[in-house]
């Protein structure tokens, strides 16, 4: 427990670490990577590139400074971080080296703000949240292990097909190169895969999320290729749309994150997405369907989508063929750009953004629970108007790819 003095201390920082937090998170960052570069291979340089990593921890450490009273209102929070932390392979190890280039930079950013009382203050409350984590990583570390066909850190996946889904999006189906039964998972989660990217000599790891049901005799991720630049952004995306084919080897990491189905309820179940954000879904969709045939509840689902046009829509048909064989499963499709050859209906059942007043009378359903996934914008609104037609926070979940879960 934390004396008084430490936590007055701490809480201090606060307002200055929700001002320039960032600026701190920028100098930690530099400073680890040219102090332990081996931990380039580690996190996402796509993301250190575009900052959203450094504004992601920023946040962070300001909202546990802001709540160093009661840590626990950050549970949530600290599950989701564990999640990505074991995706990676995070070890304890590494909680001795975060720290050192933390407080480091904590003195050297402040400066003569940075008094020893409150360096030493800081190191207490880092201690705390990393037991914390370092905890909570076991924990998950130790399922992953136990569970059927489980294991840690990284094993080798050799693709067994490549199937376009879309102009940008391409499905990699995955099965264990050691010829090891595969693990069981929650829709809803991620698989880390990792890639030798040579432009960087760096081995480079990503998030993507699983697109179908357990219990298949392959684990599916669907890939959205994003723009490359001269930067680390994008390049394992394009190197496994142009490079990786049918038999070649991945390092894959077991499956985890937070964003999860509750598959045992009896409740409706609305799905909205926007773009790559689909692949969650179709995992959580097959999942219930394919309950729902072995004798399962056959809850009523809600499927929306919204993509940009024709070219862009994965998984069209997939969706299509569930609504048209399942009773109690409907979709409504939105595209911005609809073409001449679009077929209303078919394709598609609405022009333009998701608009809830056009579909509320149909996918807002009582005692439903909402799960969300897209760019963080689109999240936001779909936020805003579901609680706006009143439905419960508690009924809606989120997940917004960045540095948070699966990326590309």
């Amino acid at each position: 427990m934390l004396s008084v003095t430490v936590r007055e201390l701490v809480k201090s920082t606060a307002p200055v670490l929700k001002t320039h937090g960032e600026a701190l998170t920028r100098h930690f960052y530099a400073r680890m990577f040219e102090g332990n570069p081996e931990l380039k291979q580690v996190f996402n340089q796509g993301h250190q590139q575009s900052g959203q990593q450094q504004q992601a921890l920023a946040l962070a450490v300001a909202a546990y400074a802001e709540h160093i009273d009661d840590p626990s209102v950050l549970g949530p929070v600290l599950e989701r971080i564990a999640h990505k932390h074991v995706s990676l392979g995070i070890r304890p190890e590494h909680y001795a080296i975060v720290g050192k280039h933390l407080l480091a930079s904590i003195r050297e950013v402040l400066g003569e703000a940075a008094s020893e009382a409150l360096i030493h203050a800081w190191a207490a409350a880092y201690g705390q949240l990393a037991d914390v984590l370092i905890a909570l990583e076991s924990q998950l570390y130790a399922a992953s292990a136990a569970k059927a066909g489980g294991w840690t850190g990284w094993r080798g996946f050799k693709v067994v097909g490549k199937v376009p889904e879309s102009a940008e999006i391409t499905s990699f189906y995955l099965r264990p190169a050691d010829g090891g039964p595969l693990p069981d998972f929650l829709p809803g989660q991620y698989l880390s895969v990792r890639l030798y990217i040579p432009e960087l000599g760096l081995m480079q790891p990503r998030q993507y999320s699983l697109s179908d049901a357990p219990g298949k005799r392959s684990l599916r991720i669907s890939v959205k290729r994003e723009a490359a630049g001269s930067g680390p952004a994008g390049r394992v995306s394009n190197r496994l749309h142009d490079d990786i084919q049918e038999g070649d080897v991945l390092d894959v990491a077991p499956p985890q994150g937070d964003f999860v189905l509750d598959v045992e309820a009896g409740t409706p179940v609305v799905m909205v997405s926007a773009g790559v954000g689909i692949t969650p879904m179709m995992a959580m969709l097959n999942t219930l369907l394919q309950r729902q045939q072995e004798g399962g509840p056959a809850r009523e689902l809600r499927f929306i989508h919204a993509c940009r046009s024709a070219a862009v829509h994965a998984m069209r048909d997939e969706v299509a063929q569930a609504a048209g064989r399942h009773a109690n499963v409907r979709r409504h499709v939105f595209y911005e750009q609809v073409g001449e050859r679009d077929r209303l209906g078919v394709d598609y059942d609405h022009a333009g953004r998701v608009d809830w007043q056009r579909i509320a009378h149909d996918a807002v359903l009582p005692e439903a629970d909402y799960y969300l996934c897209g760019p963080l914008p689109f999240m936001r609104a779909q936020h805003e108007a579901l609680s706006a037609l009143g439905v419960p926070a508690g009924r809606i979940h989120a997940e917004a790819f960045g540095t948070g879960g699966p990326g590309c």
